[in-house]
């Protein structure tokens, strides 16, 4: 089903160099909002700093696929010192494949690492990326985001996954 994500964790610090290794990952491409960042961006969560540092000194690449105008997104790309693909128009394929293109990546061995089945999920199983899903950060308060996550909720109960929003 390309809603079911690969792997579900808690948040993004939970993944660590021996899980990638085991499912012959070699790139993480990072969802923003959510994921790595708090409030638009302006905060990253807590142990991030840490984790980034330890997945690049595990050789792991590292790239940032956002759904965000490059404007919005260079500053925090610049931030975490990380390369970028902006605009990626998630859950279409296209960003992703960008992504692996620009870190010199089989997308085969490319993990996409969000909080939403419904862009980034459903995007990494439509390029044939593997999927890590991890759970929101913040709850987004919009009337559209309540939508997204009420269909979320109910994917996630059909997949048998644990819900923690």
């Amino acid at each position: 089903m390309l809603t079911k994500p690969n792997i579900q964790l808690n948040k993004v610090t939970n993944i660590t160099p021996d899980l990638l290794k085991r499912h012959n990952i070699n790139c993480l491409i990072l969802d923003v909002d959510n994921t790595i960042c708090i409030n638009k961006g302006k905060s990253m969560i807590v142990g991030a700093n840490r984790w980034l540092l330890k997945m690049k000194a595990a050789g792991i690449k590292l790239i940032i696929l956002s759904n965000a105008k490059p404007q919005r997104m260079v500053p925090i790309a610049q931030r975490l010192d990380l390369p970028m693909v902006a605009l990626g128009l998630k859950p279409l394929p296209f960003g992703y494949f960008r992504a692996a293109k620009k870190m010199d990546v089989s997308i085969k061995n490319c993990a996409i690492v969000g909080d939403q089945l419904l862009t980034d999920i459903l995007g990494g199983n439509l390029a044939g990326v593997k999927t890590i899903l991890v759970t929101p950060t913040l709850l987004e308060t919009s009337r559209g985001f309540k939508i997204k996550r009420a269909i979320e909720r109910k994917l996630l109960k059909f997949h048998k996954l644990k819900c923690n929003f």
